[in-house]
């Protein structure tokens, strides 16, 4: 191996500690205005249905940016965007001098803005300095990494905002997402040789066409929509529901609700970690699918704080150890290309953003309209058995993918 060579491939654990920092800063500000909206209500003076646009509108940005975040990312080189990216990412640093509801928005949409370009815009650099192997080991760790920031900002966020106020709490985050992003501008690198970043002119309309036309793909991202339609709806509004309804404080209730994305971190290593040893990967979608359903029926139905407890356990293990499988099967599907895998990716996100911009607002609606959070909270419940129903679904060549994989290493 040449001496330029071996650097690159040393280089290679630089940038992935960048890419899961990126990640943890995408998870820190993603629901991290969630425990805190009572505060943000009553300091502006807004109803519950124009509070959730601070998750419901970033998440739409975030949608409409998913699909062409790697077309956007191969036009203007995937460092530039990513730093630009994850700049966005951590707006929320200003939120100490915000003095009305429409600049704190503001705020949240150049994170949705970001949070849509950094996520596909990292399949390239995976490309350019992982092996296929590493990369499905570092699609886990990557949501490991989003999911264990949910979690901490979920969980710590009313505490803080309870000793510095909640604006300065939502300034904490963002914050660290500036140092991040500081730091890939000094580190960060594209890989000048063997690149496989994705080109724009390899990306055509028939490419796309064809992604989404495939069943199989349709199938999966309506599935993965309204896993998480459930799930954005349940993390934004179960710490007002458990206060209102429960009995909780904000603090308790953020760190019940915050035990979903945390008990999600394990739950998606060994998601990550068990499809390399078990060959029919349909099952990763219907044990999954099966505890999202139960899980998320029980986290608002159930008035028993152990029952609770264990609800959202259950759902967290089920919304988060799906997904490298839910990433990584499309690689091997007939016909697949890296341009195409990058285009499924982004049509994730898109479908997903979309549903997930829909949900907190219907059950915050539906909390002022009727005065109770369990009719809009079923709707999605229901709309969530779809994984499960659609492990079943699947056909059997599905499972291509690990044979795939396995002659590529």
């Amino acid at each position: 191996m040449a001496s330029g060579d071996r650097k690159f491939y040393r280089y290679r654990f630089v940038i992935a500690g960048l890419i899961l920092a990126a990640h943890l800063s995408v998870g820190l500000n993603f629901f991290s205005v969630s425990p805190i909206l009572p505060l943000i209500m009553e300091d502006f003076g807004i109803t519950r249905t124009t509070a959730s646009l601070l998750v419901a509108l970033a998440l739409l940005v975030h949608a409409v940016f998913g699909l062409p975040g790697g077309v956007i990312a191969a036009r203007f080189g995937v460092k530039r965007v990513y730093f630009l990216a994850w700049l966005l990412v951590g707006m929320s640093a200003f939120s100490s001098f915000v003095n009305s509801f429409s600049t704190l928005l503001v705020l949240r949409l150049a994170y949705g803005i970001g949070f849509g370009v950094i996520i596909p815009a990292t399949a390239p650099l995976l490309m350019q300095w992982l092996k296929p192997r590493e990369i499905t080991v570092m699609n886990g760790l990557d949501i490991a990494a989003l999911t264990l920031g949910v979690a901490l900002s979920v969980t710590t966020v009313a505490p803080i905002a309870d000793g510095i106020g909640w604006k300065n709490a939502l300034s904490v985050f963002g914050a660290i997402a500036l140092l991040g992003a500081l730091a890939w501008a000094f580190l960060g690198r594209e890989r000048p040789l063997e690149r496989q970043a994705i080109s724009v002119t390899n990306i055509t309309f028939s490419d796309i066409s064809s992604v989404l036309r495939n069943p199989v793909i349709l199938l999966l991202a309506a599935a993965d929509a309204l896993v998480f339609m459930q799930y954005t709806a349940l993390t934004g509004w179960l710490p007002t529901f458990y206060g209102e309804s429960r009995n909780m404080s904000l603090a308790q209730a953020g760190f019940i609700t915050g035990l979903i994305p945390l008990i999600g971190v394990g739950a998606v290593l060994v998601g990550g970690i068990l499809p390399l040893r078990i060959s029919d990967k349909r099952i990763f979608f219907v044990v999954p699918g099966f505890l999202i359903g139960i899980g998320g029926l029980g986290s608002f139905l159930l008035e028993s704080n152990i029952g609770i407890l264990a609800s959202v356990l259950i759902l967290g293990i089920g919304s988060w150890s799906y997904a490298p499988t839910l990433l990584s099967l499309p690689m091997g599907l007939k016909g697949m290309t890296p341009e195409k895998v990058a285009v499924v990716w982004g049509t994730f996100v898109t479908v997903s953003g979309i549903g997930m911009f829909v949900s907190p607002i219907v059950v915050g609606a539906i909390r002022d309209y009727w005065g109770t959070f369990v009719p809009g909270f079923m709707i999605w419940a229901i709309g969530a058995w779809l994984l499960f129903i659609a492990g079943f679904a699947l056909p059997p060549s599905v499972n291509d993918y690990s044979e795939v994989r396995q002659s590529e290493n």
